[in-house]
This record gives structure tokens, C-alpha cells and sequence, in this order.
């Protein structure tokens, strides 16, 4: 208990006897103090006394799938900054394979009492995953806010770029650099967001009188190597434009354009999606898809503030405008 007392205080920078009396629920400390000293002792790994237990923590897990694709950490970094200002500690979790889940990360979340949850690329994208870890989230009425497009009647809040827009922008800039066989690398086929960019795609692709060719659409995992894999059958069945749903992707789709003796954009061009960091930077600079993401992050922090302030939470859906931005990666047609 000493231990735990001076270790507190340290963090906090007020006297152990201050962490005493938070701690044993007696008067004579500022509000700003207790929560300070509550949120110390989350941040720590204590375990809170049991009269304080159902309070919510000032903290707020941040659950990405991954840290390796650049727009993660770019979404987190974003994230937490508008949740330290607003006076909340960000909990990152990250899913491994084989490792701790979503699901596992919701349970840890839930004893640490926080006081709301951001998910950004969760289980809630796939239609096929489980998403009963979800409902543990409303039944404890937790504020909760979802990042990009998810399966219907979840209930929560969603900040979304706006994929049908973003498969319009890329075919429309294929097709007047004169390509007739564009094909899209996407992420798996149960994949919420893959499945709009496909409906748009084949809509945008029926109103302006261009070919959908047979066997356009390939489905992957978004990696440099699952990219690499799709693109190279789109390719040898003489796709001159390839659209990717993630950067990653699209730097595999180059590699398999090179693997097979061609070149981009030469050869044939090459969209990514995201303009995650170092895009401009790769052999060629990648044209893609612009996610706005400080925009996006912010409205995701004020959603989930909202909540936790008393505001009631809709399902309704943030639309957001992505960006085409033109690099190296595309060109006019020559085959």
C-alpha cells in the first residue's frame, strides 16, 4: 500500500497523504485532484478501492488492428492529441495474430472502467466476424465511436471516408488517361468498406459507358504481399490500371507490375488509397486516395466527448470527401 501510495503521488505530483484521502473517499481534495489521482492509478495498473469501482476512469481505449500500414498510427496519433486535450488518457490496444482480440481488449477495457472506447478497422467492418463483444459495449451503456464503414445496426456512431467516392475518383482518372482494363485489388470479400469501393466502382463504371471486364475484381489481404498476389492475375490478364484499397497494397501491386518484367506507370498504372506516410517518398511517388484524416479524428473525439458528457448517441454515419492525389504512379495508357 506505501508502495502504491508514493508511486501515486510521484505521477501525480501532490503528497501521498492527498492520495489517501482520494482513496479513502474523504473530503478536503479538488475535483481536479481526485480524477488526477484516479486516473494515475488506471494509467499504473492498480486496482481501484471497491467504493470507487464504479466510476469511470478518465481514459479511453484506442483499438487499432494493427501498427504496421502507416494510417494507423497516423489515425492514433490524431486520436489521442484531441483526447489529451479534452483531459482523457489514451489506452492504446493493438491486435496481434494469435495474440490478445478485439474481444480480449473490450474485457480488459471494461475492468479498467474507462470512460469510452474508439475503434478504427475493427471486427465491426467484417460482416462475417463476431461482434458479440460489441453488445457488451451497449449493454453497459459505454460511449463508443467507430472509424470507417461498418455492418448495419451496431448502433454506435461512425466516422467514415466516403468509399463510393473514392472508387469514382480513381476510375474517372484512369479512364481519361485512356484505360480501358481496370481492375480493383480490395480488401477480404466480406469487408464493408471493399464492398462499397466495388459497388461504386461497377456504378461509376456502367454511367460512363466504360467496360467492367470479366475477372476485375480480386480480393486480398491488405499487405504489401496480399497486393502483390491479386495484382499480379489482374495483370496477367492484361489490366493496365490497378486500383488498390490500402497503400500497402498498391506497393505490392508495383512490385507485381516489375516481377513480370513491366513497369509503372508505363506499363501499367497503379492507385493506392489512404496517402498514408512516405507515399510521395516510394519509387514511383503513389497516386492515391487522400483520407481526411485530422478531420476524421477530430469528429471521432467530439462524437465520443459528446457521450461521455451526457449527449444522447445515434448510429448516424460521418461522411467524409476523400482526395485524389496524382503522383508518379498513373499515366496515359500505351497498350
Amino acid at each position: 500500500m506505501t508502495r502504491r501510495l508514493a508511486e501515486v503521488a510521484r505521477k501525480v505530483g501532490v503528497s501521498e497523504a492527498t492520495v489517501s484521502r482520494v482513496l479513502n473517499g474523504k473530503p478536503g481534495v479538488s475535483e481536479s485532484t481526485r480524477t488526477a489521482v484516479l486516473t494515475a492509478l488506471d494509467v499504473l495498473g492498480y486496482e481501484r478501492p471497491t467504493q470507487l469501482r464504479g466510476e469511470r476512469a478518465r481514459l479511453v481505449g484506442l483499438v487499432l488492428p494493427e501498427l504496421q500500414n502507416p494510417i494507423f498510427p497516423a489515425f492514433g496519433e490524431v486520436i489521442g492529441n484531441g483526447l489529451a486535450q479534452q483531459g482523457f488518457t489514451p489506452v492504446l490496444c493493438t491486435r496481434t495474430a494469435g495474440g490478445v482480440s478485439e474481444a480480449d481488449y473490450v474485457e480488459l477495457l471494461l475492468q479498467q472502467h474507462v470512460s469510452g472506447v474508439v475503434f478504427a478497422g475493427g471486427q465491426y467492418a467484417q460482416a462475417d466476424a463476431s461482434h458479440e463483444h460489441y453488445r457488451r459495449l451497449t449493454d453497459r451503456n459505454l460511449p463508443t465511436v467507430l472509424i470507417n464503414a461498418a455492418i448495419e445496426h451496431l448502433g454506435f456512431p461512425r466516422v467514415s471516408c466516403d468509399d463510393a467516392v473514392a472508387a469514382e475518383q480513381a476510375l474517372t482518372h484512369l479512364l481519361s488517361l485512356g484505360h480501358v482494363k481496370v481492375g480493383m485489388v480490395l480488401g477480404p470479400d466480406d469487408h464493408v468498406p471493399s464492398r462499397r469501393k466495388q459497388e461504386a466502382f461497377a456504378a461509376a463504371a456502367r454511367a460512363a459507358g466504360a467496360e467492367l471486364p470479366e475477372g476485375c475484381f480480386e480480393h486480398a489481404m491488405f499487405s504489401l504481399e496480399g497486393g502483390q498476389a491479386a495484382a499480379a492475375r489482374l495483370v496477367r490478364r492484361g489490366f493496365t490500371g490497378i486500383v488498390c484499397a490500402s497503400d500497402p497494397q498498391a506497393l505490392g501491386a508495383i512490385r507485381a507490375v516489375r516481377r513480370q518484367g513491366l513497369s509503372v506507370p508505363q506499363d501499367v498504372s497503379v492507385i493506392g488509397y489512404d496517402d498514408s506516410a512516405f507515399m510521395n517518398s516510394v519509387d514511383p511517388p503513389l497516386t492515391t486516395i487522400r483520407q481526411p484524416i485530422e478531420a476524421m479524428g477530430r469528429a471521432a473525439v467530439d462524437l465520443l466527448t459528446m457521450q461521455i458528457n451526457g449527449a444522447s448517441a445515434t448510429d448516424e454515419e460521418l461522411l467524409f470527401e476523400p482526395e485524389l492525389v496524382v503522383r508518379g504512379s498513373t499515366a496515359p495508357t500505351r497498350r
